[in-house]
């Protein structure tokens, strides 16, 4: 059999059998510092499927960023089969800045498909889409909420894409979300191309949580296994079913003041219940955030200082509370338990 080709990037020639981190010129800072996007290729000797896994399209989602270090010293990925394209921050102005945004105060996420002459995000973006999405056959997009938030560990993926329900239901986090593509993302403008995308939110932006980074590296390594791309050694199979939900809605402040929150991210919780409340600061007029429908909290404000109408709980509808109370009691009990992750605790 003859030698797998090498992989070429960024005029960077990887040899198969090889792994080598490659520096994407982006821009040059006001006192004329360059700044890259750095991404790490693992060209496995033998043809496979091409994955990439991209981390901080959102300066602040450093969780993503987290995950990504695991998953590159995972013993598996040394014996891997086809390519993988990892990216640990894309956005290295945003990292460094602590913000979600680049400095020209635009959202990467928004920017695509982006063009080589435009603004700094339209720039970043259209380096992205050329240089790695177009060059894979499926994408996995690690994502965390904004700051002052937390997400439940969740898979987003466009509605009526078989394909990327499977992959979902391989990964294994405690639900899977459908949501429509928005204009300008990342996942829109891969569709466009032909090119599926996972999309994983988990945890709070700025801040590190261990089940939310158990369940991204597991989840990785549980697709790239059905892909055939890492051996299944040390790679578990869940035990229990996603809790599949296809629809969502934000619960908003009625009023401003100091909120309560009464359930946490995770909750199932029943129609009419009370999930939180929002007094004023003498404690003279208090109101009830009431659940509409039975559902799973899958993300929460966690400042308990709020204006009228801010986002305080993202429900997500299910149909059976019983069934999705278990489900997310096995998986929680599964990644808390995973032996894989023993040796390299961060909490």
């Amino acid at each position: 059999m003859p030698p797998r080709k090498a992989f070429e990037i960024g005029g960077c020639i990887i040899p198969a059998g090889t792994r080598k981190t490659v520096h994407l010129p982006v821009s040059v800072l006001s006192n004329h510092t360059p700044v890259s996007m750095s991404v790490q290729v693992i060209h496995g000797k033998f043809d496979g499927p091409t994955v990439f896994v991209s981390a901080g399209v959102h300066g602040d989602e450093v969780i993503g960023v987290e995950i990504v270090r695991r998953l590159l010293h995972t013993p598996n990925v040394k014996k891997i089969r086809g390519t993988l394209i990892v990216i640990p921050i894309v956005n290295a102005f945003g990292f460094i800045n602590h913000s979600r945004y680049l400095p020209d105060r635009r959202d990467l996420n928004r920017s695509f498909p982006g063009s080589s002459g435009g603004s700094l995000a339209s720039r970043l973006a259209n380096i992205f889409l050329t240089e790695i999405v177009q060059r894979c056959d499926l994408g996995i997009d690690l994502h965390s909420a904004a700051i002052h938030r937390t997400n439940l560990p969740q898979i987003r993926i466009s509605p009526d894409n078989a394909k990327l329900t499977e992959l979902a239901e391989v990964f294994g986090a405690p639900v899977i979300l459908e949501s429509n593509l928005r204009e300008g993302s990342m996942r829109a403008e891969a569709k466009a191309i032909g090119k599926d995308v996972l999309l994983f939110e988990a945890g709070e932006g700025l801040r590190f949580d261990e089940i939310s980074v158990r369940a991204g590296v597991t989840g990785i390594l549980r697709v790239l296994r059905h892909l055939k791309m890492i051996p299944a050694k040390g790679v578990t199979k869940s035990k229990s079913q996603s809790q599949h939900c296809i629809s969502s809605s934000w619960l908003r402040a009625p009023a401003g003041g100091l909120l309560r929150t009464f359930r946490a991210d995770g909750d199932v919780v029943t129609e009419g219940e009370v999930m939180a409340s929002v007094s004023d600061p003498f404690g003279e007029a208090e109101e009830d955030i009431i659940a509409p429908f039975d559902g799973i909290i899958v993300g929460r404000a966690v400042m308990p200082v709020v204006n009228e109408g801010d986002a305080v709980f993202h429900l997500a509808r299910v149909k059976s509370v019983q069934k999705s109370e278990e489900t997310l009691e096995n998986i929680n009990a599964e990644l808390t338990d995973d032996p894989l992750f023993d040796e390299d605790e961060i909490i």
